[in-house]
């Protein structure tokens, strides 16, 4: 029988993407909280993030603003059904940070059929604002019926 719905604990373990390679692994991005309301995702600073200045480049912040909204989007969807995917993104930085940690949370503004729309907001260690985003997600219908789930190591649905 194939599934039509993934359990929170199935979902989860999907998100984290076992042994397969991701950007936010490779940047050392970790989820926090997998709450639908605000997701939040955790990143230690290291000079692998600099910019030339020495301070974390602007693109972190968006990684981390991107990943936090697509997560929260899939908790909120059902991902057999639909897939969700970054569509617009802006983030304003606020504060130059060169050490400690990031934590970036994602609070759901608009919940529509085909779009939701989430604010991020990123702090330092000390709980410092150190940048504000916002990130417009797409939900689409998969274009056929999964058979497994998406990414490196499929897993079938009807298991």
């Amino acid at each position: 029988m194939t599934k039509t719905q993934l359990s929170r604990d199935e979902l989860i373990a999907w998100l984290e993407g076992g042994d397969s390679p991701s950007l936010m692994k490779t940047l050392g991005i970790r989820v926090e909280s997998y709450d639908p309301e605000a997701v939040t995702v955790v990143l230690d600073v290291d000079e692998r993030l600099f910019q030339p200045a020495r301070i974390v480049h602007g693109g972190v912040y968006v990684v981390m603003a991107e990943s936090a909204a697509s997560i929260a989007a899939c908790l909120r969807v059902n991902v057999l059904e639909v897939a969700v995917m970054g569509m617009e993104i802006n983030a304003n930085h606020l504060r130059p940070i060169r050490a400690g940690m990031l934590r970036a949370t994602a609070t759901c503004l608009h919940q529509g059929s085909t779009t939701h729309v989430y604010q991020i907001d990123i702090r330092d260690g000390e709980g410092h604002r150190v940048c504000i985003s916002r990130c417009t997600i797409a939900v689409r219908p998969h274009r056929a019926p999964l058979k497994a789930l998406p990414g490196n190591n499929p897993k079938p649905l009807d298991e």
